[in-house]
């Protein structure tokens, strides 16, 4: 269905179109797989751009299975059906998030460069990821977020599972997928292309998205002093 998430990204974005150039709208991947993508979205459509690391909680035993997610350095969501089904036990859960999130301070620290995030309260959120399969991340990702106000809260995915739409209606006030097959094994198969992205990728396309949305700030702001001194 997809090239890569590149050219993923920039058909995601022709389905957001209605929110390009907003200054209240802000595009938040999840790394790594969502950082290519959602910064070909925040690139074509010329918004504010950010990261929200979440990391999966994988079964011990069967790390691709998700019993949960952490997002951000407080959040934790698990899912007790999948705990139970696994037997796993309250040590190796404890274990498995402590570990995770030793993983999430590593990477904010590495990718950031410890620099600050982006204000989100009363701001429209894109959350944007290169696809959805449990769901265990996403859900992870926008309780993370509603703990920062925003004002709207948007899904954004190029494939996820069909009837992904209405998981998230209590978390999200829309949810925008352009693919929903019937038949879904992984997100891989999705993409011709979808290797691994390294850390090393990841703070690229960071750096880059936040100095271009840095410098069209900086213009519209020198833009708004020479209007003021015309007048």
């Amino acid at each position: 269905m997809f090239r890569d998430r590149t050219e993923a990204g920039v058909r995601l974005a022709r389905a957001l179109q209605r929110y390009a150039d907003r200054p209240d709208a802000i595009v938040i991947a999840l790394p790594r797989g969502g950082v290519p993508v959602g910064y070909e979205v925040a690139r074509v459509l010329h918004l504010d751009f950010d990261l929200l690391i979440v990391r999966k909680l994988g079964v011990p035993g069967n790390p691709e299975l998700a019993m949960g997610a952490v997002a951000g350095r407080d959040v934790v969501y698990v899912d007790p059906r999948v705990v139970r089904e696994a037997r796993v036990s309250d040590g190796e859960l404890a274990a498995t998030v402590a570990r995770e999130r030793a993983e999430v301070e590593r990477r904010e620290r590495a990718w950031r460069c410890d620099g600050p995030s982006r204000p989100l309260e009363g701001r429209t959120v894109i959350v944007v990821d290169d696809g959805i399969a449990t769901g265990a991340s996403m859900r992870a990702a926008l309780q993370a977020l509603h703990c920062a106000k925003p004002a709207r809260v948007v899904v954004a995915v190029p494939v996820a599972p069909a009837g992904t739409g209405c998981a998230f209606e209590e978390l999200a006030d829309e949810t925008v997928l352009l693919v929903q097959p019937d038949w879904f094994a992984s997100v891989g198969v999705f993409y011709d292309d979808f290797e691994q992205v390294e850390d090393a990728q990841v703070q690229m396309l960071y750096e880059a998205a936040r100095r271009r949305a840095d410098e069209a700030a900086g213009a519209s702001h020198c833009s708004g002093d020479a209007v003021r001194s015309h007048r």
